[in-house]
Formats: C-alpha cells, structure tokens, sequence
C-alpha cells in the first residue's frame, strides 16, 4: 500500500478546476482522513498480482479461479497448453498453475517455453501432477524449470500457502533483476565515461589506431598518446589487475597522474624514471593489492629514435615491413610490475625505427585466453609469438577490427574473457 500526502485545499482545488466537480462529493470515495485539522493521505492499492491457471479441465479451472480470487489475485484460465502459451507471453504473470497432462502442448513443454522466454523470466511455475507419478517424473520437471509441484486432487490449504510462497518469490526476484538493472546501468554509464578519457585517433605525422574492448563493463586496461613538445611523442599503454571497478579505478588515476604530468622530479622523456616514480606512488600495499604492468615509450621524430621500457608488460611488437613475418622485433625491458616491490629499479632502451613501420602495443588479453577445449593435437597453441607473427603478416592499411576478428578466430572463442586494448602506430 503507498500512502501520498496531500494538503486538502490543493488537492480539493485541482480536482474542481480540472473535472468541473466539487470535491465534497467524491472525497470519501479516494481519501482517507488521518487528522482532522486538514491534510489527507490519499491511499493507492498495490497492483494485484497476475496467476495463469492452465488445464484442460474445466471444472478445475472453474475452481482454482474462484479460490485464488479470494487471494486477491487477478486469476486468468486458459484451455490448453498453447492458448496458456500465449496467455503468459502476453500478459506476463507472476505465477503459473499448469496441468501437466494435456493434449496437443503438454505442461512440460509449455514450462519449458516459459522458462526459455526471458520476458517470464521471474515467473513461478507450478505444475499439476496425476497422482502416483513416478519420481523420475517430478525430477524431469524440475530439471525442465519448474519451481513447484501439486498432486490432484489439490489439498485447497496447501494450494494456497504454495501459490503465496510463489508469488514472493516472484516479488523478490523481480526486485533482484531491477537492482540489478540499475547496476548495469551505473557500470554503463562509467564505462562509457571511462571510454570518452581514451585519446581519439591520430593521422599525421604519426598515424594512431586503437581499440579497447573491456572483458566486462568497465577494465583495468588504459592508454594514452599525445606530444610532449612537437619533435616527442608519448605513448603508454597500463594493465591493472583484476576486472571491473576496482581495477578500472587505478587505471583511471594512473592516467590522471600522467596526463597531467603531476609527479614531482620526474623527466617524462625518460621511461625509467617515469616508471620508477609510478612504482613508488602506486604501491600495491596501498592500492588495495593492486599492481599493473605498463608499457611506456617516448618517439624522437627528428631522429627517428624510441626510447622505451617496460614493466611486466607484454612487448611491443615493432613490424619494420608490414606483411611480412619475418620482420618482427619485440621491444620490451625486463622490470617488475609497477607496484610489486618499493626497491624495483627500472631500464629503458633505445631502437631505431625505420621509415614504413608499424609498432603494435597490446594487454595480454589479446594472446593468453586461449580456449584449449577446441585445440587439437596437431594444431599449435596461441601464444605471444603466434599473434606477433599475426600482426606482422598484416598490411599498415589492414582495420584492426579485422585484426580482432582473426583473433577469435585464432584463439577459438567469440568473446575476449581478459581486457583487451590495442596500438598500432604507423611511422611514416
């Protein structure tokens, strides 16, 4: 029951101005006085719950109809299985009497269509058994998804403690779907808002591509690129571990700290000393057992020169002629993870990049979630090295959604299980 306040003067003036009647009337049809020196509380009777009775038999639908109605329900009956069908498609109740023996659509069937429809999805089904069937019977019909079971002839008290127990049940699984709705909804809208911190592509005069594909809604994988002044361009790409919120929270400020360049005494254009200042401001012991991997890299396009180091993280994949397999280098530096051990020290490197190349940053999402149920003894496992000898043998113009699309193929899944982000530059 939901009780609404109202002043009696508002409420007495709306109703005249809008209906051209007086209140005086009609008042003590829609309100109930709770003090006598003015106000109202206008009582609303919650919506009465919906049950579908199915059975062939008129007599029992006849009955089982007159004896919920004093349940202050709104019963329906249909004849058959599929009128029944139809009749829960379309007006979705809360719960579902059927006989089980019918002709043409039995309830066994009619249960299973119920429970495959995700529109009656919290409906409780109850079904009508004959008396004397056997165990194996109930147990197909539990396993088929019925949530309850009666024996003609019906006792009319446990009918009715059963159809009560049912229709809270229902309630409550309902409330868990819109709980759970509103989450999915918030997780969404951060996702998207996770997204929109991504940098947009870039064409000149090195050509940017990515794609981030997070394994739920929200990923701990996070990246960025912009020039540091016109000649040095900075890339990195972060893995946090774990999934979902709590690591898309740390990728979040990691980010934040170097977009804005906030870390105090630190060269950006040196990947070791950016990675070392990470380490000692991200702590895992600090961070909730969070640690991630980086790879971060700083390209002189005068000299043509990439100055990069990572920790943990899988190697970019540098392809000095695009389409052919055997130009691949890996470029990485073999540090902790960024936030395993206070005392970590960390190297960088140097490599010359040729005109014409593409280097390729990417999560380990991209290679480990390997599905091995599909692997045959012959075949070879996707690895690291499998998937940089893929990205060599494409074309600087191949889309990279191609790219993604071979590697479901590849690692015989259609969904990635990991956070997946992917760079590509060209230099040009």
């Amino acid at each position: 029951m939901v009780t609404i306040r109202f002043n009696l003067h508002t409420i007495s003036s709306y109703i005249e101005d809008v209906f051209a009647v007086k209140l005086v009337s009609y008042l003590p049809l829609f309100v109930q006085p709770f003090c006598p020196c003015g106000p109202f509380a206008l009582f609303i009777p919650a919506p009465m719950q919906k049950i579908l009775v199915i059975d062939d038999d008129p007599i029992i639908c006849t009955s089982l109809k007159k004896l919920l109605q004093s349940e202050n329900c709104e019963v329906i009956v249909a004849p058959d299985g599929q009128a029944g069908l139809d009749a829960a498609q379309s007006l979705r109740p809360g719960l579902i009497i059927c006989d089980w023996l019918m002709p043409n659509l039995d309830g066994l069937e009619v249960c299973r269509r119920v429970k495959e429809d995700p529109a009656l999805a919290t409906t409780f089904f109850i079904l009508l058994s004959a008396k004397g069937q056997e165990v194996a019977d109930r147990v197909m019909g539990l396993d088929t998804g019925a949530d309850d079971f009666l024996t003609k002839p019906v006792d009319l008290n446990e009918l009715k403690a059963r159809v009560r127990a049912g229709l809270r049940l229902h309630e409550l699984s309902q409330d868990l779907q819109q709980q759970k709705q509103l989450l999915e909804d918030e997780l969404m809208e951060a996702a998207e808002y996770v997204k929109s911190l991504l940098p947009p592509a870039l064409a000149d005069p090195v050509k940017i591509d990515s794609r981030f594909i997070p394994s739920r809604q929200l990923g701990g994988d996070c990246f960025d690129y912009y020039w540091l002044d016109p000649d040095y361009l900075l890339i990195y790409l972060l893995d946090v571990s774990g999934h979902g919120l709590g690591a898309a929270l740390p990728s979040i400020s990691v980010q934040n700290v170097l977009r804005s360049q906030s870390l105090p005494d630190v060269n950006f254009y040196q990947p070791s000393s950016v990675l070392k200042a990470l380490n000692e401001t991200f702590q895992m012991n600090d961070q909730n057992d969070k640690y991630f991997t980086i790879w971060y890299g700083v390209y002189n396009q005068t000299k043509r020169q990439l100055m990069y180091a990572s920790a943990g993280h899988p190697p970019g994949i540098l392809v000095t002629q695009p389409g052919r397999i055997d130009s691949v280098q890996q470029l990485r530096t073999p540090n902790l993870p960024v936030g395993m051990m206070p005392e970590a020290q960390f190297s960088s490197n140097r490599h010359k990049i040729p005109p014409g190349s593409c280097l390729y940053i990417f999560s380990d999402g991209a290679y480990e979630a390997f599905d091995y149920s599909t692997q045959q003894l012959d075949n070879e496992v996707w690895g690291l090295d499998e998937f940089a000898t893929l990205l060599a043998s494409y074309k600087k113009s191949t889309d990279l959604d191609k790219i993604l699309m071979e590697v479901e193929d590849c690692r015989g899944k259609s969904t990635f299980p990991d956070d997946l982000s992917l760079l590509r530059l060209y230099f040009k």
